[in-house]
């Protein structure tokens, strides 16, 4: 099969990674891409948001499955337009991508299918969500409504960050329509866990937990970005823990989405909150997580290509989804700045890795005469791979270190969490 994979990040690159060791799998292309993509997938120069261009690629190229990456294009309807050609795509509708497209959209549905999650209200006037933010105090979670490419997420742990936040967000336009409306939320204290899952319909098969880092520096401190490093499976959630966030909060969404008449079809992330009285839901989004895929798909043992195509053709329950025994820690490399502006092009030396207990990422990179240089602001994401979480660890940050770009910055707590409780 000749495949597409829509993005240009370091999910894609672990995408196409996986896809390239099936043995089903003929050409893949990337769109756009990035300078770890073209390795072995040919790059195209299209946005991912160019829905005519992209089909029609698809339709000159022979190709037999489009698979998308980031939210953008799913929610702007990518699946639909492809759908309406007959071209086969991986993902959710515009409308069942709404579950992460709009919060108040997601908070209405856990609201009436009973899922547990943080009490909210939602604001369309700055001034009645002023009013409610002082009222309730802090520390409070201030959220933009719409995408916000994982940074609109305010944790206030004062009043005057709260209301900063809602300036920023609903005055200033920081993250523009998507801060149109806010979501504010009760501060929930406790671990963070992120369990993705195959959906179809109503049949969901749960992939291994993982816990990502939000925050740009060591000990959770500094603005949120896109995820600063991520490690799977979480060794202090328990199979029986699991097993009942799969059975109160993922399968009763799935179903409750069928029964909306929007069934969810793709990869449903659901981010949580372990707390003192259970699990509750932070978030859910429609596709693979960034970057939690670059610790899952190393320790997938199926073949992805056909879990996809069953998820597709309605038959995903036919499917047995296992996985690897052993542990991986992806730390992320981002430029000098991130998550704020940050520059790009500057050369990026030590890549020429070659160990089998490690995979480098490419996220935010660009090939050109000079060699692989910085494109983005999450440049990098270094995954190590270990039969223990400590050796995972090790292996990544062995990586990290043989590898330079001027201004390079990283977290170096990553899996801290876990290793601590050992």
């Amino acid at each position: 099969m000749n495949v597409l994979v829509v993005g240009g990040g370091g999910r894609e690159h672990a995408i196409a990674w996986k896809l390239a060791q099936s043995p089903k799998v003929n050409k893949i292309y990337c769109a756009p891409g990035n300078g770890g993509t073209a390795e072995f997938a040919r790059n195209v120069p299209i946005s991912v948001n160019d829905f005519a261009a992209l089909a029609q690629f698809v339709k000159d190229e022979g190709i037999d499955l489009t698979i998308v990456g980031p939210e953008d294009p799913l929610f702007g309807g990518i699946v639909e337009f492809f759908e309406q050609r007959s071209l086969p795509i991986f993902g959710p509708t515009s409308e069942a991508a709404k579950i992460e497209g709009s919060k108040s959209f997601a908070k209405k549905l856990m609201t009436k299918y009973g899922i547990p999650t943080a009490r909210y209200e939602s604001f369309l006037d700055y001034q009645s969500a002023l009013a409610y933010v002082r009222e309730q105090g802090a520390p409070i979670v201030v959220k933009a409504d719409g995408l916000a490419a994982g940074k609109g997420v305010v944790v206030a742990h004062t009043l005057a960050e709260a209301e900063e936040a809602l300036f920023q967000i609903m005055q200033e336009g920081a993250f523009g329509q998507a801060g149109s409306r806010v979501v504010i939320e009760e501060f929930m204290s406790g671990e963070e866990l992120t369990l993705l899952s195959f959906v179809d319909g109503e049949t969901v098969k749960p992939m291994i937990t993982s816990q990502d880092h939000k925050q740009v520096f060591d000990g959770d401190k500094g603005p949120n970005t896109g995820g600063m490093g991520t490690y799977a499976p979480v060794p202090q959630v328990s199979p029986e823990l699991v097993e009942s966030i799969v059975e109160t909060i993922v399968k009763p969404m799935a179903k409750g989405m069928v029964q909306e008449g929007i069934p969810f079809k793709g990869v449903l992330y659901t981010g949580l909150m372990l707390t003192a009285e259970g699990p509750k839901v932070v978030e859910f989004n429609a596709r693979f997580g960034d970057p939690e895929t670059q610790v899952i798909l190393p320790l997938l043992e199926t073949d992805l290509l056909e879990i996809i195509l069953a998820t597709i053709n309605g038959e995903l329950s036919a499917i047995d989804v296992t996985w690897k025994t052993g542990s991986a820690v992806c730390v992320v490399m981002a430029a000098p700045g991130y998550p704020g502006d940050y520059p790009k092009g500057a050369l990026i030396e030590g890549l020429d890795q070659t160990q089998q207990n490690r995979v480098v990422f490419h996220a935010g990179t660009k090939r050109t005469e000079a060699g692989i240089v910085t494109n983005g602001g999450r440049v990098l994401g270094v995954t190590g791979l270990g039969r223990t979480l400590t050796e995972a660890r090790d292996a990544a940050y062995e990586g990290v270190a043989a590898i330079r770009f001027e201004g390079a910055h990283y977290r170096t707590d990553i899996a801290g969490k876990a290793l601590q409780r050992k």
